[in-house]
């Protein structure tokens, strides 16, 4: 390992102008790396890349684009980036002190291992840094060390049952990407947990198992809309396909519990339709769900819910 680690941290950007300059400053605040930090402005229209650079803060390079999603730009951001381990920032989360040294130690300890991530912890907050009040609460769960576990090692079977990565978190070695590829700018949800499968097949992956990443959620990170495809399962499915249920290291995922994960992500799907009024796709949803998993009753639930709406809205007032 490298006496001082040399880490390029690529940071898309989309419409955080109160937030990027924290989240830089907590990148910077990493002690003991040479760091060059790869701002991607993806079409941002609230002066985003203006505010980085008016932070005039060297390590900084902004790079401006059209706005193409967050897949695009991450991937922009890996083909500017000089050094050869690479880490991902959100431009509205906060890294905690200490992160990148904890994932280094790992690193250190199992060289043959090229990727590691951390646990995340939710902060609800438009504020753009924590109040003392918030991180004196944050100490006190983050010292409850039962409350963070989660797979390392080859987890592609993991994986399988959960996106376990938040990609926030990771820090991987370029020739892993090269090996593999980068993000799938072909799915707008889920280009990350796809990554993640595929890296799983070629390399250990690592967890410390303490939140480093406060991950921010706030009305602009969510949606509220129907999606329109389900991403989760194209995800698995794929995967599946291509290397089936067995692990690099010989061990197998649960085909049982992979089809209850599938069943749950169709009646996560078919749910906002059934709140939308799409009822055919809900009911479509809820079939996949049911062929998956027999026994998930909440996707017979949805079933009907989807089924009586359709008859109500079939009948026709009396003459």
């Amino acid at each position: 390992m490298e006496s001082v680690p040399k880490i390029s941290v690529v940071v898309p950007c989309f419409n955080a102008a109160p937030y990027v300059v924290a989240t830089l400053r907590s990148v910077l605040a990493q002690s003991g790396f040479d760091l060059e930090i790869v701002v991607v402005d993806d079409g941002s229209t609230d002066g985003s890349a203006d505010v980085v650079v008016a932070a005039a803060m060297p390590e900084v390079t902004v790079l401006r684009r059209e706005n193409r999603g967050a897949a695009a730009a991450r991937n922009d951001g890996i083909a500017h980036a000089r050094h050869d381990w690479i880490a991902f920032a959100d431009a509205d989360d906060l890294w905690l002190p200490g992160k990148l040294q904890a994932q280094w130690a790992l690193l250190a300890a199992q060289p043959g291992a090229r990727m590691v991530y951390t646990d995340v912890h939710l902060w609800p907050s438009v504020e753009p840094a924590p109040s003392a009040e918030f991180l004196a609460d944050f100490d006190r769960i983050a010292a409850d060390r039962s409350r963070w576990k989660g797979p390392d090692g080859w987890i592609y079977p993991q994986l399988l049952l959960q996106s376990e990565v938040a990609t926030p978190t990771v820090l991987i070695h370029r020739s892993v990407l090269d090996e593999v590829g980068v993000f799938d700018t072909g799915l707008s949800v889920g280009e990350d947990y796809d990554l993640w499968l595929r890296v799983s097949r070629v390399t250990p992956i690592l967890r410390v198992h303490a939140p480093m990443v406060l991950y921010r959620m706030h009305e602009s990170n969510t949606t509220k809309r129907a999606p329109d495809r389900n991403y989760k399962e194209a995800v698995i499915a794929r995967a599946i396909e291509r290397w089936g249920y067995r692990s690099p290291d010989g061990s197998l995922a649960d085909k049982a519990a992979v089809m209850r994960h599938l069943a749950r992500s169709w009646v996560d799907f078919g749910m906002p339709h059934l709140v939308a009024g799409n009822l055919s796709t809900a009911r479509q949803a809820a079939l996949k769900a049911v062929r998956a998993d027999p026994s998930h009753w909440t996707a017979w639930k949805l079933m009907a819910r989807a089924v009586l709406g359709t008859v109500r809205a079939g009948r026709q007032p009396p003459a």
